[in-house]
């Protein structure tokens, strides 16, 4: 039987978030911002309508927002988090396996009798369960499943945000439409190689020449050839191979010259990464710290060191990457400059179970074991991830205004992950809350 894939797609997945707690928006332009407020990451087709570019700095867009009344949010990636997991545990329930690409995408292995039909009810089920509207393209690979996709997106009202490829009556019209720099993986670069042979569509592009394709593209644009012509050549990763490294690192809220505040902050990213080391079961034989000053303030001083350094032993104990980390700082922290971010990067990392452990004659390791358990636990209910509200033995001052923080002023609460921020319904005119 042939196999048949599907990619389902969340819509603006960001502001779709946004939107299931805020019910107020539906139909009202609405944009996210990036980590500290910076430029613009999803829109609603409401902000897409006004012009609103992607990725665009929101300052530029300043008059448009104020014009228009545009809902802007600080990025919330707790909630977004919470909501993907929710959307893929669905997404689960009707595929043979799940691939989840991304956030907000995910590619299925479809059952024999999975039709339109079906696809649709999927659909309706997301919605109903989650809030959050998806489109699902379906194909025989993952770039024609990606093509599909795209299709159900862009003539949505058209398809109802599903589309099947294999069932599509016209497809070498629709493959005529669509520009190689339109097709999963090929970009700018590619597609101008591609056009430099003749090849500007993807009806071009499927029926050129295999063996001049891969002359010119090599075996990776070969791939892509025999992925359009319906033969699956990608690789599927249901389970996510181990990571190669942990990075922790956001810019500040507004510039640091205190070494206090700086250590501070650091400490911060440090405790994330450890946490995520152990969440994974991993240990890291290397630690690296940075530092940068802002590279777009062409009339200051500019410094961007970093330090690093091979361990001992692999390890995910917080206070023990935190006394590297902090030695590592000092060693690169220079008075004068105005930094814009730090951060720290863990590499060599090993599966837990493959280490060798020393002798613990004092305890002192297992006693590290059990706090670092024990913060995570208490980070997990009180906080979040992304921001724990125990860095435990923070480098920096006990009484810092906390200056390093990211901007985000226009963060919505997190309203599935935190029993403070749980949404509270009001019954009888205000008399019952529930």
């Amino acid at each position: 039987m042939k196999q048949r894939l599907a990619l389902v797609d969340c819509n603006n997945f960001f502001c779709s978030c946004e939107r299931i707690f805020a019910p107020s928006l539906s139909g009202k332009p609405v944009v996210v911002l990036s980590n500290n407020d910076g430029c613009i990451i999803s829109r609603s087709e409401e902000a897409k309508a006004l012009g609103i570019p992607m990725g665009a700095p929101r300052h530029e867009q300043e008059g448009v927002i104020q014009k228009h009344g545009v809902k802007v949010f600080s990025s919330n990636y707790t909630l977004y988090g919470d909501m993907s997991a929710r959307v893929m545990a669905i997404l689960r329930e009707s595929a043979l396996e799940t691939e989840v690409y991304s956030i907000d995408e995910a590619f299925l292995k479809l059952p024999g009798e999975f039709g339109e039909a079906e696809a649709r009810a999927l659909r309706a089920k997301v919605l109903r369960w989650t809030g959050i509207p998806v489109c699902i393209g379906m194909a025989g690979t993952k770039m024609l499943a990606k093509l599909a996709n795209r299709e159900a997106k862009k003539r949505r009202v058209e398809t109802g945000g599903v589309f099947d490829l294999d069932a599509c009556e016209d497809l070498e019209e629709l493959m005529e439409r669509v520009s190689c720099d339109g097709l999963w993986g090929v970009g700018k670069r590619l597609a101008l190689r591609l056009a430099g042979l003749g090849i500007r569509t993807a009806a071009e592009f499927r029926w050129a020449d295999s063996r001049q394709i891969r002359k010119s593209l090599g075996v990776v644009g070969e791939r892509m050839w025999w992925e359009m012509n319906g033969v699956s050549c990608l690789p599927w990763e249901e389970i996510p191979p181990d990571r190669k490294g942990v990075m922790a690192s956001r810019s500040f809220g507004t510039p640091l010259e205190k070494l206090e505040e700086v250590e501070e902050a650091l400490a911060h990213h440090v405790a994330r990464a450890s946490e995520k080391l152990r969440r994974f079961g991993l240990r890291a034989s290397r630690i690296d710290v940075f530092l940068q000053t802002n590279r777009f303030r062409a009339g200051e001083a500019q410094y961007c060191p970093a330090a690093g350094l091979n361990l001992d032993e692999p390890t995910a104990s917080t206070s023990e990457l935190m006394g590297q980390a902090r030695e590592l700082l000092h060693e690169i922290y220079r008075k004068g400059y105005r930094y814009q971010k730090t951060g720290v990067s863990l590499t060599g990392l090993v599966r837990a179970e493959a280490v060798q452990g020393c002798l613990d004659l004092d305890g002192v390791r297992k006693a590290k074991r059990e706090v670092d358990a024990i913060v995570d636990r208490i980070n997990q209910r009180l906080g979040d991830r992304k921001n724990p509200v125990i860095t435990r033995g923070s480098m920096g001052s006990k009484h810092s205004p906390q200056r390093w923080r990211m901007k985000s002023g226009q963060r919505s609460p997190a309203y599935t992950t935190s029993w403070r921020d749980l949404p509270v319904a009001v019954l009888g005119g205000g008399s019952r809350r529930v």
